[in-house]
């Protein structure tokens, strides 16, 4: 699987305990209460698909233009503002396959809470496949080497064995006030609106571990300006 970085996880003991008696009125409006609360809906999640076979873009994106993603996903929107400056490469990479539909339907398959969310796997809501899938293709495009990966940096995810700055279609949104990353994982951009939308997706992740959100966050769609 892709990891961003290694973390230690640790075993939580939960326990378990039933209540009876509950109406299903009562239940739904807990479930009401608690989408109001993390501004998540309750959703389905999409079936994995094999996307690879996507096409690298051939061109750059006009520099003289600001570019942003516009994600709308389950829980709200978020917009990222691509680094044209710092990764040309990556930000027409990522344009083209928003362009395509590439990320729609697709889920954030990992929460780490305070430390990132990481989705764009076509893959992502296969619990065995998650973190292999791509689109076929790679780009390289090393990052600045004083990158600091700090709260709303958005950047490219890679497995270890791959070199620095290498990426497909992962990404991942850093949480935390600075992820502590070696500048080895290809520069997106910046969430540049929606940050709450951000931290609610955070906050479903189980505290010390590291995998899926306690409930499925999907992307429904990608939206590229510029």
């Amino acid at each position: 699987m892709l990891r961003v970085a290694a973390i230690a996880v640790v075993t939580l003991a939960l326990v378990a305990a039933g209540c009876g008696g509950g109406s299903s009125s009562s239940t739904s409006t807990a479930t009401e209460t608690a989408e109001t609360v993390s501004g998540c809906q309750s959703v389905e999640a999409p079936a994995p698909r094999d996307a690879g076979g996507a096409m690298a873009p051939k061109e750059r994106l006009d520099p003289e233009r600001t570019w942003t993603l516009t994600f709308d996903t389950s829980c709200r929107t978020f917009v990222v503002t691509l680094d044209l400056g710092a990764a040309p490469a990556t930000a027409a990479s990522r344009v083209s396959l928003a362009q395509s539909g590439f990320y729609d339907d697709t889920v954030f398959h990992r929460v780490v809470p305070g430390f990132v969310i990481q989705g764009g796997d076509p893959l992502g809501s296969d619990p065995v496949k998650a973190g292999t899938g791509g689109p076929g293709y790679h780009v390289d495009e090393k990052p600045p080497a004083d990158l600091s990966y700090t709260k709303g940096i958005v950047a490219m995810a890679k497995s270890q064995v791959e070199p620095p700055g290498r990426s497909g279609s992962q990404f991942y949104v850093v949480t935390g006030a600075d992820a502590g990353l070696p500048p080895d994982y290809a520069l997106a951009g910046k969430v540049t609106e929606g940050m709450d939308t951000v931290e609610a997706i955070d906050a479903l992740g189980t505290p010390g571990a590291d995998g899926p959100p306690t409930q499925t966050v999907v992307i429904e769609s990608a939206t590229p300006e510029g």
